[in-house]
């Protein structure tokens, strides 16, 4: 009788319930539910409709119940830096606020008068961009918000706190608030003090594999069954790279509505170096850390297709670019892509080009990444010392030909692909480690043996 295992994958723009177990050696996924997740405005601030998500979730779930596959543990995993508050009758503080709401515009500037950027990165080792959890708490401060908070839970723990009434702290996704000392791998008390956080909100970080509880009573009432809820690494890009093969000369982009690029290091890096370059060191699976750079990705052809109200397939707009030879260039982490009205106009007006055709914006787009790919990809050797040979692409963005072959035209490298779900995958991986007591270099085994990783064409 197989065992299961449920990973519920939360993306910024869709989110998937994907069962796996083990045959034979190799991991068998199947997908039992998937629903769209949007950003929503209300009274002109962008936030998130966590009631929706949570009715989505436990929707995903009554799915096993209906084919008979009852899950042994769950895991959530979501995108980073967001959070929903409580208070001291453990009720959300509402509204849950996107990190593209532009409340933080004015919060580094204010946070940073404080503490230096470069105090902040030697002490959590994190990328400066203005969305992160630190600037979100101060505009929450601020506005006094934060006065009624007793406890603080990123996305994925809220959601788990949901099913089991549980509150927890996972240890990957708590890297991105920039609040996380990167020695002790704790929150960094004095950064909160300074910055009048309350320490008191936040729990004890827990590392993946640790569990949360089982159902209460009433979800087990809905769902007619229970299992147990477990933490897998939370931040979805900690899981997608818990499941992609990398050694020391290689690299992984994790390929989704952003382009996380990156290499796992023991240590993180600290230096001044790493600091004017960007990069981040967010934290992995058995406290590895993913040294990597953020660069909006999908995120720029979601908008551009839902500016031509879906009137063509992403491999229709992908054929289109091919068909221009326009190559002037973006910077794709421009603030003017973050939440435009128009991502078309918005390209256009970067480019001082009104009329640009929909192909030569398309194409722009897709060398623009391309080109941010290399510039990451020798920073990386420039700043580890690591001479990269390969480049992993992982997650839905891989399924992009065209993107695939302009990354390994413009690095110079060789581009590997075939592991799409890579974020449930590794989400799976981390519930199979914790139930079969295994690490993590033994569970990439079992990636190897089920997927068709080869060089892209």
């Amino acid at each position: 009788m197989n065992t299961y295992y449920l990973a519920i994958d939360i993306g910024a723009s869709s989110g998937r319930h994907i069962l796996g177990h083990i045959e034979n050696g190799k991991l068998c996924l199947e997908e039992i539910y998937r629903f769209d997740n949007n950003i929503k405005n209300e009274n002109g601030t962008l936030i998130w409709d966590i009631d929706s998500l949570f009715a989505r979730v436990k929707a995903g779930i009554k799915k096993c119940r209906e084919i008979g596959k009852i899950p042994k543990t769950i895991a959530i995993d979501t995108w980073g830096v967001d959070y929903v508050l409580l208070d001291e009758n453990k009720k959300e503080i509402l509204p849950a606020v996107s990190y593209r709401d532009g409340r933080t515009v004015e919060s580094p500037k204010a946070v940073n008068n404080i503490i230096s950027q470069a105090e902040l990165y030697k002490r959590t080792g994190i990328q400066k961009q203005n969305f992160n959890t630190i600037y979100q708490l101060y505009a929450d401060k601020q506005s006094g918000k934060l006065s009624k908070a007793k406890h603080f839970l990123m996305m994925p723990e809220y959601l788990s706190f949901k099913l089991t009434g549980e509150i927890r702290n996972e240890y990957t996704n708590a890297t991105t608030t920039n609040l996380v000392n990167a020695e002790n791998k704790q929150w960094d008390k004095e950064i909160l003090d300074t910055l009048g956080i309350p320490y008191e909100i936040f729990c004890s970080l827990s590392l993946p594999g640790t569990v949360v509880g089982s159902f209460t009573e009433r979800v087990k009432n809905e769902i007619s069954f229970d299992s147990t809820v477990i933490l897998c690494p939370s931040h979805d890009t900690a899981s997608a790279v818990a499941a992609c093969p990398v050694d020391g000369e290689s690299v992984y982009i994790s390929s989704g509505t952003w382009s996380l690029i990156g290499t796992e290091n023991p240590v993180p890096v600290l230096t001044e170096k790493a600091l004017e370059a960007n990069f981040t060191n967010e934290g992995g699976v058995e406290y590895r850390f993913r040294f990597l750079k953020n660069i909006m990705g999908m995120w720029l052809f979601q908008n551009i297709r839902r500016n031509i109200n879906k009137e063509l397939t992403y491999d229709e707009m992908m054929s289109l670019a091919k068909t221009s030879t326009f190559t002037e260039k973006i910077d794709p982490n421009d603030n003017a892509f973050l939440a435009p009205e128009n991502m078309i106009e918005a390209v256009r007006n970067y480019l001082g080009k009104p009329d640009l055709m929909l192909a030569d914006v398309l194409s722009s787009v897709y060398h623009s990444l391309a080109e941010s790919y290399k510039k990451a990809t020798e920073e990386i050797e420039d700043i580890s010392g690591k001479e990269i040979k390969a480049i992993h692409i992982v997650g839905g963005g891989s399924k992009d030909k065209y993107l695939n072959k302009l990354t390994a035209e413009y690095t110079g490298k060789k581009v590997y692909t075939g592991l799409m779900e890579a974020t449930a995958t590794g989400n799976i991986l981390s519930q199979i480690m914790y139930n079969k007591k295994i690490t993590l270099i033994e569970a990439r085994e079992i990636i190897k043996r089920t997927f068709d990783i080869k060089e892209a064409e």
